[in-house]
């Protein structure tokens, strides 16, 4: 595994400015070749120009020694059976749409083309055989459709105006596509194949749109000759990660869910045995939660595990059918992507003071770092990480992060104090690096504020109970849990309490919120893409009934008392008095631009101090540099003229 980074030392640093962190390279997506050889990655970059980061495609050895070669633009990177060609995908421009290519590894590396779809090409596209690709793609544009668009006639009809990905297989040798018509107007999300060359295990939703999309998971076999489908029934919620096994003669089928029984909670990892669709949970009381699932062609599957602060890297034990913890690593991996023997791994793994780079080498041995991505940020002098433990109120232990201001030790506060809120809730903050307009720690301490990053109930690391308690009871023990580290933090002289900010996005940006509506201790906040009325965001949100799970109610169940109003902000927002900047994608539909909205208005009507900043074009996250360097200089003017 990957070793610890030490702390960063005094030595002379160069400034960090908005430019140095919206510019950051990011490796995403390895993709280790079948024979162990090589990995494939994708680098995603801005390159100091306007818009929205540009992806290219690299690949190098991995056992190490050699630095990683530029093969062209593109992403999603996956191998051919022999190891001898890399497939990516690559948009087609102006046009709209996707194609795939290839790019043979002789030493000549020329691309080819291998087809064009103007309706887009998902990232999931398994080689069957060396001749085949399934592919996952959209209805291309019929001439109908083109002749309404250019008439302007762009009506949307609600429940069909999100294309359908359907299951198409691409002949190779032809260029030959052909669509498996028995799976209907099912939505087909993801898919592997047996790795004898037998079925392919297709997950589809009912519809393209996330509510009712993942409540209405099936699991289906497609035989890849002759497209016939069978259907194995239905599967967990927000299912994914579908992988092949074999033990005692036997194909097993595993997929990773939310834990039976449960809207809201951790995910597990439920097994099947074909045609069989009753399901067996292989990570039951487990105290850590699963958060990838691989597919080994030789071999039982491995999977990444979030352990608190650390991810551990587990392998199933087919007699026994529990996984077993083969390694861990301080900080956060991702990515995880094995060889056909499952012997040699490659991923992305992420310390303290280390952005995520691509590491690869055997299972429960030392990885050799292969990419070094951003390597102008070892000239910066971040601030001191530190790993807490704590206890919350009732005595459940607790784990969140510290950073200090840069060049400060805890000994010169106490300091302004920033709280950030991970979204989700089902997400955690692991102890590695972050810095971005949402994951904004470092930025904030090269400005001399100390930053607390919580870990609350709800949070994924700490195993299915732990997540399930904010099922219908947002802003209760998660709240608590992050006034408890703020209050230790006090108390041991790092925060002064005159001087608190708190800032989150999404489900953060609903802490942020709900700080200000309960608490008068915060001087300044910040609110990004956050939910004001939950309500609301189960009637208009992209979530729906999985939202309506954490705001506890519905709009629609009769005209109150509701639950779900005790746990918006905007019920009290009468009572607020910090000020706040509200920051929001004109086009998220995952949280509505009509949540900021509101709590604006609220604000406005009350005369609470606000600044309320909406980002065109932009949706859940901001993907424009321009709009990157905007909300990281307003965070920090924000909280400068408060704290």
């Amino acid at each position: 595994m990957p070793s610890p980074v030490p702390q960063p030392t005094p030595a002379p640093a160069v400034p960090l400015t908005a430019e140095l962190v919206v510019d950051l390279a990011a490796a995403v997506t390895p993709a280790l070749s079948p024979d162990g050889r090589l990995v494939a990655h994708a680098v995603v970059a801005h390159g100091g120009s306007a818009g929205r980061p540009r992806a290219s495609l690299w690949v190098t050895a991995a056992e190490g020694g050699t630095p990683p070669r530029r093969l062209a633009e593109g992403l999603a990177p996956k191998w051919a059976p022999d190891s001898a060609a890399l497939h990516f995908t690559s948009d087609l421009g102006e046009q709209g749409g996707a194609q795939l290519r290839r790019i043979r590894l002789d030493g000549a590396d020329a691309v080819e083309t291998l087809t064009a779809w103007r309706g887009g090409i998902g990232d999931h596209y398994p080689l069957l055989d060396g001749r085949t690709v399934a592919l996952l793609a959209a209805d291309e544009p019929t001439a109908e459709d083109e002749r309404r668009e250019a008439e302007g006639d762009d009506a949307k009809v609600w429940g069909r105006h999100l294309p359908v990905t359907r299951l198409r297989l691409l002949d190779l040798a032809t260029g030959a596509v052909r669509t498996v018509a028995g799976l209907g107007d099912r939505h087909v999300v993801e898919l592997t194949q047996r790795p004898d060359g037998g079925p392919l295990a297709v997950l589809t939703w009912s519809t393209p749109e996330l509510d009712p999309g993942v409540l209405t998971a099936r699991l289906h076999l497609v035989d890849p000759g002759t497209a016939v489908v069978h259907d194995l029934g239905p599967v967990g919620v927000e299912a994914g990660s579908p992988v092949w096994w074999h033990h005692d003669g036997r194909w097993h089928l595993a997929h990773l869910a939310v834990t039976p029984g449960h809207l809201v909670g951790g995910l597990a990892v439920l097994d099947t045995v074909p045609p069989a669709a009753e399901y067996r949970n292989l990570t039951a009381d487990l105290p850590v939660c699963p958060a990838e699932l691989v597919q080994v062609a030789d071999g039982p599957p491995l999977a990444l595990f979030a352990d608190g602060l650390d991810t551990a890297l587990y392998r199933l034990d087919p007699g026994s059918l529990r996984f077993r913890q083969v390694c861990a690593a301080p900080g956060l991996l991702a990515g995880l992507t094995a060889s056909r023997s499952g012997e040699t791994v490659a991923l992305l793994a992420s310390t303290a003071y280390e952005l995520g780079d691509v590491h690869a080498g055997p299972v429960g041995g030392s990885l050799a770092r292969l990419t070094d991505t951003a390597p102008e940020l070892r000239a910066v002098r971040w601030g001191v990480q530190e790993r807490l433990d704590y206890q919350a109120s009732d005595g459940l232990r607790l784990d969140g992060l510290l950073i200090l201001p840069s060049g400060r030790a805890r000994g010169d506060g106490p300091f302004p104090l920033v709280t950030l809120v991970h979204g989700g809730p089902y997400d955690r903050y692991a102890d590695a690096f972050a810095l971005n307009p949402v994951d904004c720690g470092q930025w904030l301490a090269a400005a001399g504020y100390a930053v607390f990053l919580a870990n609350p109930r709800g949070s994924s690391g700490r195993g299915h109970a732990f997540a399930a308690t904010a099922a219908g009871a947002v802003g209760g023990d998660e709240w608590t849990d992050v006034l408890d580290g703020i209050d230790l933090l006090v108390a041991e002289g790092v925060a002064d309490p005159e001087r608190l900010g708190i800032s989150g996005w999404s489900h953060g940006g609903f802490l942020a919120a709900w700080a200000m509506a309960r608490s008068d201790r915060f001087k300044a906040a910040v609110m990004g893409a956050g939910i004001s009325d939950w309500g609301m965001q189960a009637g208009t949100g992209d979530w729906g009934i999985l939202d309506a799970a954490l705001g506890g109610s519905t709009g629609w169940a009769g005209p109150g008392p509701h639950v779900h109003d005790r746990h918006s902000p905007i019920s009290y927002a009468a009572g607020i008095r910090t000020p706040v900047l509200i920051l929001h994608g004109e086009e998220d539909t995952n949280v509505p631009i009509g949540q900021a909205v509101h709590f604006h208005r609220a604000l406005r009507h009350f005369g609470v101090d606000h600044e309320f900043v909406v980002y065109p074009r932009e949706g859940h996250g901001l993907q424009e540099r321009a709009h990157q360097l905007d909300a990281l200089r307003r965070i920090i003017d924000w909280f400068g003229r408060r704290l």
